[in-house]
């Protein structure tokens, strides 16, 4: 069974080691701050979600990792779940994600009732889907 809970110090290495996208300071603050939840099956880490805030006040997923061999089990789904009861109980109305147009991961935030609500063209890469959830 999949365990969600909130990362500590102890989840730094692994999540590092895994996460190319956020700088080594940043992921420490954001530990500290609670704002990675870990997925954890036999005490071990199979996968995480970081969020940050979307101007200071909405709830925004930046990253939602399940490692390979535990995908389409269902577990990221739950994941997804577990942080918008714990956003809801924090008083959050509105969640936000995004995903790249040419990733899988538009489709599986869509099932999950997310709405597109824009997007975003950065230089050199594709498209920028940005979604909104209301909770």
């Amino acid at each position: 069974m999949c365990e969600f809970k909130y990362a500590d110090i102890f989840c730094f290495d692994y999540i590092k080691d895994n996460d190319e996208h956020i700088s080594s300071e940043m992921l420490y603050r954001k530990i500290k701050d609670n704002e990675v939840i870990i997925a954890k099956i036999d005490n071990r880490i199979i996968g995480w979600l970081r969020y940050g805030y979307f101007w200071d006040s909405i709830p925004f997923m930046n990253m939602l990792m399940i490692d390979k061999r535990y995908r389409r089990k269902g577990i990221g789904k739950s994941m997804v779940e577990f942080w918008e009861k714990e956003m809801k109980v924090k008083g959050y109305k509105t969640l936000m994600t995004s995903s790249l147009s040419k990733e899988l991961a538009q489709h599986f935030y869509r099932k999950l009732g997310y709405k597109d609500a824009g997007s975003l063209i950065l230089q050199n890469d594709a498209l920028e889907i940005i979604f909104t959830k209301e909770i």
